[in-house]
């Protein structure tokens, strides 16, 4: 995934913020994770589904980590709403690779960003690779997991991005990073009974 889009409106909490021939955000207030990518793939915008690409492991992750109960295809994409998550990006510009962006892209999406996590309060922010939020950050010191400051009320993880490309994580791996904020999540949830 990773789109931007403004949102057209609310209904029943969950936002619709795909107009014709832009990916969808998955999103609605209040979520436990909202997931960012960097920005849409060519190949998800036109698909019209996030994380279509084969090669991107994010489906597998997320429900080898456990957030989801069963494997979800990209087409799912929606159901991510059952489980508390959400998708957005850091940038709406879809490319063949995120490393075609520029850390200027990055600096001026953040506001928008910032409007929707602060609108939407998300219980936590996940970004999918250092980039974004390396920039947004103005850091260059970025580490992986949870981060000691907030963005927009929202708790801020950084996790390995999903791609294939990045050849740097296993699946293993990057299923340990992700279980990280699962669990996270669960005992945050468990305080609030």
């Amino acid at each position: 995934m990773q789109d931007d889009a403004p949102a057209e409106g609310l209904s029943n909490g969950i936002e619709n913020t795909a107009p014709a021939a832009e990916l969808a955000e998955i999103l609605a207030p209040h979520l436990s994770v909202i997931f960012c990518g960097l920005n849409p793939a060519l190949t998800a915008h036109r698909d019209g589904h996030n994380f279509s690409n084969r090669s991107n492991r994010f489906w597998r992750v997320l429900h080898l980590a456990g957030f989801t109960p069963r494997l979800l295809r990209a087409e799912e994409e929606r159901e991510m709403l059952q489980y508390g998550l959400g998708l957005t990006s850091a940038v709406s510009r879809p490319t063949k690779s995120a490393s075609e962006l520029k850390k200027s892209d990055y600096i001026a999406a953040a506001p928008v960003l910032e409007e929707k996590i602060r609108r939407l309060a998300p219980a936590n922010l996940a970004f999918l690779g250092k980039a974004a939020y390396a920039a947004i950050s103005l850091r260059a010191d970025i580490g992986w997991g949870r981060q000691p400051e907030a963005f927009a009320g929202a708790s801020i993880w950084v996790l390995p991005n999903p791609s294939g490309l990045n050849r740097a994580f296993d699946l293993a791996k990057l299923t340990e990073h992700y279980r990280e904020v699962k669990l996270a999540v669960e005992r945050e949830r468990d305080l609030l009974q």
